[in-house]
């Protein structure tokens, strides 16, 4: 089962009621988020032809839908700051706010009778839960309300019950599942199932757990119901269009299953537009495209999200994410989408591990491009200005940090991500200019993810050999090159303290409250002594970074999971991610951000350079 508020986690809705107390207000943190730059609704014929666009203006509307009586659309849209629900009329006018929450509301359907509005949203505690909302009054009441993550409601013609796919009662399941082990990503074990509107009559419809069932919608007479299914194991390729999906009906009375198609390709958000119709989309990683079970299909473009009128003569959808979400394009110091309220800190895109040099004025990255991904180095000006590139090299660097005093930097270079089992990697030191580039370690394995000593003799970063499980983290003496051991676990990512007295890393191992393996934040003196968890709520936690005065600790989460179906994520491979901040000691966590997008790698401007602590050197590492 899934734990949604652990003992040391501050609860989402009193984040959201009360203003956090960061160190310095002018704070600003800059942090990867898999954001996409445009995102607009269109409405079209039935197969997609005639497009226009729905409502003016070049704000990231997404999830649209019709009402019952093709009058409105119902839609999500991140123009104020988090998502929240909006409808207009079919011109385009008439746009009003339906909800006005600083958690995260979405995927939302209109009664028949056109007054209660079916959304999910994070009001509760931080995960997915159906809510239901009466136009009229305005009154919000939670009709799920159950761990897990609940998606995609949809209404009975009569409009008495609701069809919904829920991941709850699975955990975090990873990409050997069954199994509990895996790695960072996680896969969906989704199933459909209704519930009466006003709470009670829940029922599982899907039962295979090796399937995973999703955006269910019910045929006109209320007799059947649509979705897509496929593998578990196929919803993290998903994300990418990858998989193959078959498009499935089931009597609701009966529980016969009538599988319309099931031809190659991944096709998901089915809806009944006849008797005998079924429109469907197939998403690759570029494109989607409108099909239908009559054998007819639109043309390939960038849609993603249809929805189609009741009566099956138009369709309205999203443009723009498949096209520009995470584009190398979007340069740092774009705001956020979807932080809570009153995140206490400037929270800014900056894409590629960036990392601030100590005296705040400048941001190197990893470059991100078209081609030849993540192989040099750009410095910017802090304020997004002036980039130039300072390192070029025919493998991927990764993992960036300023050494205490701005004279160096130092980063991984080598095979990283799906190559990072089979290929070699070491660590590099190079000014910030870009001279004096050579490497400090000696191992023949994959060596990365370094992170100076406050004093700039030492440097510790992971190791692997052979394979990715059980080879530790490893201190380098920059002078001379040679390294020790200081763990010998399944660790990554680890991080010098700003005091030099406290290696803060990622752990991956078993837990025997939850049925996966997890990821955690843990933190060992350098000596190796000293180990401590920080954190331990389910799900992975990852891609920790003290603050200036090592008070703080930022890192993402997973802890919330999936704000959507699996198989619907465009182009992300964790957007599960949330940032989240705590004390050094992992008490008072708290989330920072809301929203459907992947956040990770922060980088932190303080406000105030006095803040940096006394350095204690780095007498004896690992002994």
């Amino acid at each position: 089962m899934r734990v949604r508020t652990p003992s040391a986690f501050v609860p989402l809705t009193a984040v959201l009621l009360l203003s956090a107390a960061p160190v310095d207000a002018q704070d600003r943190i800059f942090v990867d988020q898999y954001m996409p730059l445009r995102s607009e609704l269109m409405i079209a014929d039935t197969d997609g032809a005639n497009p226009r666009k729905l409502v003016p203006g070049g704000e990231i509307d997404y999830n649209p839908s019709f009402s019952a009586d093709g009058q409105w659309v119902v839609f999500t849209s991140d123009r104020t700051g988090s998502a929240d629900i909006f409808r207009t009329r079919l011109d385009g006018t008439a746009v009003e706010r339906l909800t006005d929450s600083p958690a995260f509301d979405d995927q939302a359907a209109l009664s028949p009778d056109g007054e209660s509005l079916a959304f999910v949203s994070t009001r509760g505690d931080g995960s997915n839960d159906i809510y239901i909302m009466d136009l009229g009054s305005g009154r919000v009441r939670n009709l799920t309300n159950a761990p897990g993550g609940d998606f995609r409601p949809s209404w009975s013609p009569d409009g008495q019950t609701i069809a919904f796919s829920s991941d709850r009662g699975t955990g975090f399941p990873h990409q050997d599942y069954p199994g509990p082990a895996g790695n960072w990503e996680h896969v969906q074990a989704a199933s459909v199932y209704l519930i009466n509107t006003d709470g009670t009559g829940l029922r599982q419809l899907t039962t295979d757990p090796e399937m995973m069932a999703g955006s269910p919608r019910w045929s006109s007479d209320g007799r059947s119901i649509v979705f897509y299914e496929m593998p578990v194991l196929g919803t993290f390729q998903a994300h990418f269009g990858v998989p193959a999906s078959s498009i499935v009906s089931i009597d609701v009375a009966t529980g016969e299953r009538t599988v319309h198609a099931s031809s190659p390709g991944l096709k998901v958000a089915p809806h009944f537009i006849g008797p005998d119709r079924i429109a469907y989309y197939t998403k690759t990683r570029g494109t989607g495209t409108l099909g239908f079970t009559s054998g007819e299909a639109g043309l390939p473009r960038d849609l993603s999200s249809p929805s189609w009128s009741h009566d099956g003569t138009r369709v309205v959808y999203q443009a723009g994410q498949l096209e520009t979400m995470h584009h190398y394009s979007n340069t740092p110091g774009r705001k956020l989408l979807g932080t809570v309220a009153d995140p206490g800190f400037d929270l800014v895109h900056a894409s590629g591990w960036p990392a601030v040099s100590p005296d705040g004025r400048t941001l190197v990255v990893s470059e991100r491009t078209p081609s030849d991904d993540r192989m040099a180095l750009v410095m910017w000006d802090i304020d997004g200005t002036n980039p130039r590139r300072v390192y070029d090299a025919d493998v991927t660097v990764m993992g960036l940090e300023w050494s205490r005093d701005g004279e160096w930097l130092t980063f991984g270079a080598g095979s990283f991500f799906l190559e990072r089992s089979s290929g070699t990697a070491e660590i590099m030191i190079m000014r910030p200019d870009g001279s004096d580039a050579r490497a400090v370690t000696k191992e023949a394995g994959n060596a990365g993810f370094p992170s100076w000593s406050p004093d700039g003799t030492h440097i510790v970063y992971r190791y692997w050999t052979n394979n990715e499980q059980g080879e530790g983290l490893r201190i380098v003496e920059v002078a001379s090159g040679e390294s020790c051991v200081l763990t010998t676990e399944y660790d990554t990512l680890p991080l010098w303290s700003p005091k030099g007295d406290q290696i803060m890393f990622t752990r991956y191992a078993p837990d025997d409250r939850f049925p996966y393996d997890e990821f955690d934040i843990w933190s060992i003196r350098p000596n190796g002594t000293g180990l401590k968890r920080l954190t331990d709520a389910e799900g992975n936690d990852a891609h920790s970074l003290w603050s200036p005065d090592g008070e703080q600790i930022l890192f993402s989460s997973s802890r919330f999971g999936y704000k959507d179906e699996s198989p619907l994520t465009i182009n992300q491979p964790q957007p599960y991610a949330e940032l989240f901040i705590m004390d050094a000691d992992g008490s008072n966590q708290r989330a920072l951000t809301d929203n459907r997008y992947e956040e990770g790698t922060p980088a932190w401007v303080p406000g105030n350079a006095s803040r940096l602590p006394d350095v204690t050197p780095s007498r004896a590492p690992c002994s």
